[in-house]
């Protein structure tokens, strides 16, 4: 066993190890939320999952950028055929383990890859002009100052690196087949190497282009554990989360709000209707909505997770429009924050944040003086319309709008207060069931008819 073959195998090991530390920690922070059951058809959640997830759907409907990314997409998940060659390669000490065996379709592959990767390096450099010199409004709101914007730049930057990788690997090898040196087999003629080859390392020794084959093979190698471990910190976690997020999204219209059945049986308790639960009508001390990221259901935090921080939700926002504080993006943004914020705290220092006895539910033990409002306003809240515009230009259906609510049913069940302008209209409903105070009950005229 050579010394790059030792090291490349050790390298994989502790890259996979704290890459599964990671996702770990993730999985764990996304399953904080309350539990929620999932049903509806299977066939239709996979049909969502091939149209929307696999397939882009929603993103053509702005059609400029969704082709670059369809670019870049298609790119990822065919040069994850070269990605395992190498790792074959990387483990075995062999070089293009495949080339053999596949013949002229190694040939079809790689071509492929390499036009893809063409592709994807000219759709890196368009995001890169329009999010930092076109500016696109949507991809230049406040809350993607600081880390998030960098972030973004960070894997365009790391995508250029990548595919300079693929190309000194790709060209450097080309050179070196034509030269006959044992060791590199025929690939066949490659779309872009076969000329960019030449052109940057043609006339070159054997000796300097066997170091460039290595250091673009390396420099993919690398680039690419380094994606794996950062992963988890970025908001291209959706590369992997969209497909989970698209299937367990629900089934029924985006209209239809969430039912509270302590509420609801409450209500059926004082009209004389029958009650179907009567221990959720009888729970006097419930707390209703969400004040934490443990009263959202773990759906909700994986639709945190899984954004992609395009702000088509925020573009679409009528009040984020006309101007008011609201972002639903910021909204998913803050969640994400928030639940890595208790995730980390819990992990690293449990003796400090947990209280009260193990038995406890996780939500009555944690705390750490803070909740979900103090990244979400009050503001903020009360200017959603619930319109569902957001839910609808999501292109992997997030829905922003859940939380929203249940903060907002938090802040009005719970604590009793609201903007002064919606009291008036909850205490005349509560009172004489009419949303306008009026001095008599809304069904008095009933009893005159009588």
């Amino acid at each position: 066993m050579g010394i790059q073959q030792l090291v490349f195998i050790l390298l994989t090991i502790v890259v996979f190890y704290f890459a599964f530390r990671q996702f770990k920690a993730v999985y764990q922070n996304i399953f904080l939320g309350k539990p929620e059951d999932i049903d509806g058809d299977t066939a239709q959640r996979w049909k969502n999952t091939f149209l929307v997830a696999f397939g882009q759907k929603k993103m053509f409907k702005n059609w400029i950028p969704a082709i670059f990314h369809l670019f870049i997409y298609v790119a990822f998940l065919f040069t994850q055929i070269e990605l395992i060659e190498i790792l074959i390669d990387g483990f075995s000490g062999r070089h293009r383990f495949f080339a053999p065996y596949l013949g002229s379709l190694y040939t079809l592959i790689i071509n492929f890859i390499e036009v893809l990767s063409l592709l994807a390096l000219v759709a890196t450099f368009v995001f890169l002009y329009r999010r930092n010199l076109l500016k696109v409004p949507r991809l230049v709101k406040s809350e993607l100052n600081g880390w998030p914007k960098l972030d973004a730049n960070i894997i365009l930057m790391a995508e250029i690196v990548l595919v300079i990788g693929i190309f000194t690997m790709n060209g450097a090898d080309k050179v070196l087949q034509q030269l006959g040196v044992e060791h590199y087999p025929d690939t066949g003629p490659l779309a872009v190497s076969s000329w960019l080859g030449p052109v940057f390392f043609g006339g070159l020794e054997v000796s300097t282009l066997a170091v460039l084959e290595r250091v673009g093979w390396w420099l993919h190698i690398l680039v690419v554990f380094g994606f794996i471990l950062y992963l988890p910190y970025s908001k291209h976690l959706h590369i992997f989360l969209a497909f989970p997020n698209v299937y367990f999204s629900k089934l029924s219209s985006r209209g239809k709000m969430e039912n509270m059945p302590e509420i609801m049986n409450e209500v059926k308790s004082m009209l004389g209707l029958e009650v179907a639960d009567q221990a959720a009508g009888a729970e006097v001390n419930a707390e209703f909505g969400a004040k934490d990221i443990f009263d959202l259901s773990w759906k909700n935090i994986l639709d945190a997770y899984s954004c992609t921080e395009c702000g088509r939700c925020t573009a679409e926002c009528p009040a984020n429009i006309t101007g008011k504080k609201l972002s639903p993006r910021k909204i998913m943004m803050d969640i994400r924050d928030r639940a890595t914020e208790v995730g980390n705290n819990i992990k690293k220092n449990p003796q400090s944040y947990l209280k009260g006895e193990e038995s406890l539910p996780l939500a009555q033990r944690y705390d750490d003086g803070r909740s979900l409002f103090d990244y979400i306003s009050r503001e903020e809240l009360h200017a959603c319309t619930t319109c569902n515009a957001c839910v609808e230009a999501c292109p992997v259906m997030i829905n922003p709008l859940e939380p929203i609510l249940k903060m907002r049913r938090y802040e009005i069940l719970s604590e009793s207060a609201g903007p002064a302008d919606w009291v008036p209209m909850f205490t005349a409903m509560e009172n004489s069931g009419c949303v306008w105070q009026m001095p008599v009950e809304r069904e008095a005229w009933i009893r005159d008819m009588a």
